[in-house]
């Protein structure tokens, strides 16, 4: 492999290659004018199913679970393969094109949130549940919260961009961020080992921002990389993800917005609670009878 000289000024002149090429871009702002469409209910959520988009859909589920009728959402599938978060519409509301975005139309004027650790703070604080209100559990909860936020980006973005999405494979790029995301792993795992949840006894968004991207890692799910990372041996966080992944709210929540898997397990846009039972894609695609 020829080694690279990095120029004096980088100029974009090519695709830098990869499954994302055709998206990325060293500028913000819209590429094209499109609206985005407004449900019948105060949250509207703009997503994908992707692990960021999972920890509000997570959030939103859980809170009408305990009865929040205040939480009913519509979802609206946004596909960032598509360059669909490039729309004048979703900018408006995220300035940074990245799902997922939130406009709560109970204000007036609307209110926009953007960055999913946001979102999350936002509907907890504004529903009053799974965010202590003080003391100690209050501050665990924001250490974790900010800890996945800050630790995710080197998961996906540095180990799942070099060993799933890279044009080409780079011993040295796959090697740093393997050793980074075994690292990350050992500290969840030691954490949990005597801690049943990331804040203590009782689930939080911290939780919900971290299991998306650590669960389906622990799960081998995330990259097709459990056995190269050794995730087995991660026996506390593989304890934790199973016991949020059989949460009846989880279990919906990570139906939203996803466009890939079974086709029972996914839910592309969502309007009503009955959608999880009449709308999934087996349901609205059924197989050709032989």
């Amino acid at each position: 492999m020829t080694e690279y000289t990095p120029p004096k000024v980088w100029t974009w002149n090519k695709e830098s290659g990869g499954r994302f090429a055709a998206i990325n871009r060293p500028i913000a702002g819209p590429t094209s004018d499109k609206a985005l469409p407004v449900g019948k209910h105060p949250l509207q959520l703009y997503s994908l199913g992707t692990p960021n988009g999972v920890k509000v859909t997570v959030l939103l589920e859980e809170l009408l679970a305990l009865g929040h009728a205040g939480a009913e959402y519509d979802a609206w599938l946004i596909n960032i393969g598509n360059g669909e978060q490039f729309g004048s519409g979703f900018v408006d509301i995220n300035p940074n094109s990245k799902i997922p975005a939130l406009a709560d139309h109970s204000t007036d004027p609307v209110t926009r949130v953007f960055e999913s650790a946001s979102i999350l703070v936002y509907l907890a604080e504004k529903f009053g549940a799974f965010l202590p209100a003080g003391g100690k559990a209050r501050v665990e909860t924001f250490n974790w919260l900010f800890w996945a936020q800050g630790s995710a980006p080197f998961l996906g973005g540095g180990f799942g961009h070099f060993y799933a999405y890279a044009p080409i494979k780079i011993e040295y790029a796959i090697d740093r961020y393997a050793m980074e995301a075994k690292r990350q792993m050992d500290v969840l795992d030691r954490h949990l080992a005597t801690s049943e949840y990331l804040a203590g006894s009782e689930l939080t968004i911290a939780d919900m921002a971290t299991w998306p991207w650590y669960g389906a890692l622990s799960a081998g799910a995330l990259y097709d990389a459990g056995e190269f990372l050794d995730v087995a041996s991660y026996t506390h966080v593989a304890r934790w993800a199973k016991q949020i992944g059989e949460r009846p709210a989880v279990k919906r929540g990570r139906m939203v917005n996803r466009v890939f898997g079974a086709p029972e397990m996914q839910l592309h846009e969502r309007h009503d609670a009955g959608d999880f039972e009449t709308k999934t894609q087996d349901k609205l695609n059924p197989p050709a009878a032989a």
